[in-house]
């Protein structure tokens, strides 16, 4: 169990959001935190405190006029921090490669993988093979319906039809080098972790996965280690007093 920062990106800004409140109509979100200072200055500090595999989001669509915007920031996190980080935001076969070549050591992807509700192997299959799958890192964030879990894409905003399953993992597994998870309906909401969602992911063996949702105190880490088995790494957002929060990075980055 290790500790993976953050840099999520909006309106040109690194920002924390509150989670499932993000919408693509005029670029709004519910937010929580919006810094001061540049994409650059967060992965200078992970790069001196040795955080390794931390993920740079960019929150707008590739369609919004903020997302070039967005790329200048992320751009700059990868110039100040080579090899250290992860890039997720509209990642596709075609453009995965430029993505590495900036700076990335993975592409972190969700939508062009889930694409009309569905899995999309052979996007998956041509993702794989345009970096390696040792460079791919997927998102399969979910939200809870009908007492189950579904992946959902889209910047969290629509359903698909795939549920998060061991099952699903597996299959998954073969094209990818790890898992992001997203606990969408506790996330940015300093509300306690998705118990039940730890447990499913923690019973998968084998898969690196990085849990991210709802860890709004050393408390609560202290629950996640213990239903976690330690068998998942952590991401903490908006509780986190680097995002002006009330958990300190001091203590976090050394997990």
């Amino acid at each position: 169990m290790k500790f993976r920062p953050c840099i999520d990106i909006h309106n040109g800004k690194v920002k924390q959001l509150v989670g499932g409140s993000l919408q693509d109509d005029r670029d709004q979100a519910q937010e929580n935190f919006v810094s001061e200072k540049g994409a650059a200055y967060y992965a200078r500090l992970f790069q001196k405190d040795g955080l390794k595999g931390g993920h740079v989001v960019l929150l707008n669509p590739a369609s919004s006029p903020w997302f070039e915007e967005d790329w200048q920031q992320a751009a700059a996190a990868l110039a100040a921090y080579p090899g250290g980080l992860q890039i997720g935001g509209g990642v596709n076969a075609d453009n995965a490669a430029s993505y590495i070549n900036a700076g990335a050591s993975h592409v972190v992807v969700t939508s062009y993988v889930f694409k009309d509700g569905e899995v999309q192997w052979k996007n998956l299959e041509k993702l794989a093979g345009a970096v390696g799958r040792s460079r791919v890192v997927l998102d399969v964030s979910c939200r809870k319906k009908d007492g189950k879990y579904y992946i959902v894409t889209d910047r969290w905003q629509k359903f698909t039809k795939v549920q998060l399953t061991e099952e699903i993992l597996y299959w998954m597994r073969e094209y990818c080098d790890e898992f992001l998870v997203h606990g969408v309906d506790v996330e940015g909401k300093a509300s306690g972790i998705e118990d039940a969602l730890v447990e499913l992911l923690s019973d998968v063996p084998g898969v690196p996965i990085t849990y991210a949702g709802g860890i709004s105190s050393l408390e609560e880490l202290e629950r996640f280690r213990r239903i976690s088995g330690g068998k998942l790494d952590f991401t903490i957002g908006s509780a986190l007093d680097l995002y002006g929060g009330s958990v300190p990075y001091d203590v976090v980055k050394s997990c």
